[in-house]
């Protein structure tokens, strides 16, 4: 089993490399994908991370 982390500042550029990651490794066996947002706020910026794992054999 292994896994791949992935974490990007927008959803859009979490979901296209997501499904790079898929398309370019069709052979593997994704078992689960665990998705995870974090807001914060940097003086009046508010900040998000937008991040997933993706446990594969």
């Amino acid at each position: 089993m292994k896994v791949k982390i992935f974490d990007e500042s927008h959803e859009a550029d979490l979901e296209e490399d997501i499904n790079n990651f898929i398309d370019d490794n069709e052979e593997i066996s994704i078992i689960d994908i665990k998705y995870q947002v974090s807001i914060s706020t940097y003086s009046e910026e508010q900040l998000y991370c937008f991040s997933a794992m993706i446990i594969y054999k």
